[in-house]
């Protein structure tokens, strides 16, 4: 039986597999469960807002930041699906950086990976249950504050791509004005 040019485009395109495999971390285009999933090596499906209660018993969770666990964002209006990603540098006590997906619309359009983005707590406790996230097209923190679950902890060792050597230049500021931010710590690991 002879295939039509558009059956055999289509059977090919199937063949190459999902979209989420992309050709490093960074080039990922997609949703964020699972570019998290491949950041972090946490072996957990469906919405973002599950991934708290999937993980438990599976894996260890807790309210403090380790590089490489995932945070998950609780469902919330701005946010109906929820939301993870990969904390990829810890900064100070109230401040660390992740590196996620469809997040901020570059150029033009969202699901692209970004590394490195600056994350406040701004909870009363001190326990990362709300915070604010750097937003690349209002280029600062705005006003939205985020409902956390909390941090899902990997098991194995973050991507290797999880961090850069340089971080964007608002994690460079930070750097720059927190004397002593992550320096000798795992949250600087190079490539």
């Amino acid at each position: 039986m002879k295939r039509s040019p558009l059956a055999l485009v289509a059977a090919f395109v199937c063949a190459l597999g999902s979209p989420a495999h992309a050709r490093s971390l960074l080039d990922y285009n997609g949703q964020c469960v699972p570019f998290a999933r491949q950041a972090s090596g946490i072996q957990i499906y469906g919405d973002a807002w599950t991934w708290w209660d999937q993980a438990h018993g599976r894996y260890k969770r807790g309210d403090q930041p380790k590089v490489g666990s995932v945070i998950a964002f609780a469902r919330q209006s701005r946010l109906p699906l929820g939301h993870v990603a990969v904390v990829s540098r810890i900064v100070e006590d109230r401040v660390l950086m992740l590196t996620h997906a469809n997040w901020s619309r570059i150029d033009g359009t969202r699901g692209h990976a970004e590394q490195d983005v600056t994350v406040f707590d701004v909870s009363e406790a001190n326990d990362w249950s709300r915070v604010k996230v750097w937003y690349r097209d209002s280029n600062g923190l705005g006003g939205t504050i985020y409902t956390v679950h909390g941090f899902i902890y990997a098991p194995g060792r973050p991507h290797e791509h999880l961090t850069a050597q340089n971080p964007d230049y608002v994690g460079a500021l930070i750097d720059a004005y927190v004397p002593g931010a992550g320096a000798g710590s795992s949250a600087h690991a190079s490539r």
